[in-house]
């Protein structure tokens, strides 16, 4: 059962690579985190995402994606400090 479950996200991630499996992946947990309607912490999701994004290596996503980090890490302190008034 646990070989199946690896065979299929082994063959998801051939044809794509890390940066748009991240995204993917940010873009499921910020949509995850809209029921919650807290506004801090959709700002501490962005913030995460934009570390994990700044620290990916080079090799493994394309140079866009590290700007994409820089961004989510500026608007993300925003949504956090916009979140407490």
């Amino acid at each position: 059962m646990n070989g199946l479950a690896l065979q299929v996200i082994d063959s998801f991630l051939l044809n794509y690579n890390v940066g748009q499996a991240l995204l993917f992946v940010f873009v499921l947990s910020v949509l995850g985190t809209l029921p919650l309607k807290s506004l801090k912490t959709v700002g501490l999701v962005v913030v995460t995402f934009g570390a994990v994004f700044v620290v990916t290596p080079s090799s493994l996503a394309p140079v866009q994606y590290r700007f994409l980090g820089l961004a989510l890490l500026i608007v993300g302190p925003m949504l956090v400090i916009m979140a407490r008034k």
